[in-house]
């Protein structure tokens, strides 16, 4: 039986923005039940395919979730650990599984050892929790020490993973959410931080208590290959392709995103044959996609791209209607908005693209090729592009057209076949002669899904 993430279709929500949570936590609020407006999603995650749901950060926190100060309880703007236990069983019962942000480099100021050792100074019995902290030096804080951070902010205070209390206290929060609360996997921010001992034992623990637990890597840059393995991690962020998803139609170029696909996952000697890494086309750290194409109409192409190329696909909330949203001066919260489901739904630009990533997610679904199949690439023009998927039992062949031209081609069709039926345009039909099919048309900025009938 193959793993379930390798035939997973993601939703991303980021619950603090999604749910309208109050910019900083005061502690003292009585829990406020915001998570349930994700059951009203519900249904209209179903409808788009998605079987599995991302979250961003849930535990307590200073502000936006990856300043943690409480591991074992979620954030009491969000609700209380019976909330998010309903919902991981409402999840569940939709046989949609879950998956939540574990935020382990770094914690909060106000997280409970370190505000020990403000208190306590050299004294606390915690001071050795934390990467190279030191006293003798001011902090921006004004503290008499400093210590080591993520990427110089004093806010976000680097924890020492290789201290065994550390990892204890860590691993007891793990072993709760799995055990207590049945979530399926993890989302590691910042993986390429992460020691690989660390995460080779966080393999084993999580492992242990549910064999089919998911360990995705959020990896920006690097040789992907490092932490996909048995011992480590299963997936990591493809950032790689999520750059050249939009950038390749901007540029009028789709040979950049030809060429990542290609060296990642050619057949003959791809670096990433076989691994199943986690492809999304914006997310809550970047620009929303919709903002950073030049030409919306490209939305169409990119998704087709997102949805048939190797990998997860992931849809960050918001996005399947096109939404826009800009980080401005270091700022994520208009990539982070509160969305009404019926006003989103009724009054975006482009209500038609949640119908088309329906069916694209139908049609992946639905195929082997597609979810597991090799990959090689046939061919690529500025604004054309096609490459072909095979499974064993199945050959599916994807031609995006980007530009506001129909354009016909002839393509080579790598596996025998008399004809080619076309799964997103109303199954119409092109012969195959002698391993060769012209297609007559293909309209612009649209796409052609081909499966190669015998």
């Amino acid at each position: 039986m193959k793993e379930w993430y390798k035939e997973a279709m993601f939703y991303h929500i980021y619950p603090l923005g999604f749910c309208g949570a109050p910019k900083n936590n005061n502690y003292v609020t009585h829990p406020v039940h915001r998570l349930k407006i994700v059951e009203e999603w519900i249904e209209h995650i179903k409808s788009l395919g998605s079987n599995a749901v991302y979250f961003g950060p849930i535990f307590e926190s200073v502000s936006h979730g990856y300043d943690t100060v409480d591991y074992f309880n979620i954030d009491r703007r969000l609700g209380n650990n019976q909330t998010f236990l309903e919902l991981v069983k409402l999840f569940h019962s939709n046989k949609i599984r879950v998956v939540i942000d574990g935020v382990f480099n770094h914690v909060g100021r106000d997280f409970w050892a370190f505000k020990d050792v403000l208190i306590n100074g050299q004294a606390s019995k915690y001071c050795t929790w934390f990467s190279n902290l030191r006293f003798g030096e001011k902090s921006p804080y004004g503290d008499p020490f400093i210590y080591d951070t993520w990427n110089g902010y004093y806010n976000l205070v680097k924890l020492d993973l290789n201290h065994p209390e550390v990892r204890n206290h860590i691993f007891d929060a793990i072993k709760l959410w799995i055990s207590n609360f049945d979530i399926d996997g993890l989302r590691l921010d910042c993986a390429d931080r992460l020691d690989f001992d660390f995460l080779r034992a966080l393999n084993r623990i999580c492992k242990n208590i549910k064999s089919d637990f998911w360990l995705m890597g959020e990896v920006l840059h690097g040789d992907y290959s490092r932490w996909i393995n048995n011992y480590t991690i299963d997936s990591v962020t493809n950032y790689e392709c999520y750059k050249g998803l939009y950038s390749s139609h901007n540029d009028i170029n789709l040979f950049e995103i030809a060429y990542s696909l290609n060296r990642q996952f050619n057949d003959a000697n791809g670096l990433y044959k076989g691994l199943y890494l986690y492809a999304f086309a914006d997310n809550h750290d970047v620009d929303r996609v919709a903002t950073s194409l030049k030409n919306q109409a490209h939305l169409y192409t990119l998704y087709a791209l997102l949805f048939t190329m190797p990998g997860i696909p992931s849809i960050y909330y918001g996005s399947e209607w096109g939404i826009e949203g800009r980080k401005i001066n270091d700022m994520d919260e208009e990539l982070r908005p509160k969305l009404d489901l019926n006003d989103t739904s009724r009054n975006s630009r482009n209500r038609d693209l949640v119908t088309v990533l329906s069916t694209f997610a139908k049609i992946r679904k639905h195929s082997d090729a597609l979810k597991h199949g090799g990959y090689k690439q046939l061919l690529v023009k500025h604004e054309q592009f096609a490459f072909a998927r095979i499974a064993d039992n199945e050959c599916i062949i994807i031609f995006i057209n980007s530009s506001s031209q129909t354009v016909s081609v002839i393509l080579d069709i790598p596996v025998s076949g008399s004809k080619l039926i076309d799964l997103v345009n109303k199954y119409e039909s092109f012969a195959v002669n002698n391993s060769r099919s012209h297609i007559s048309y293909c309209y612009p900025y649209w796409v052609r899904i081909l499966k190669v009938i015998p």
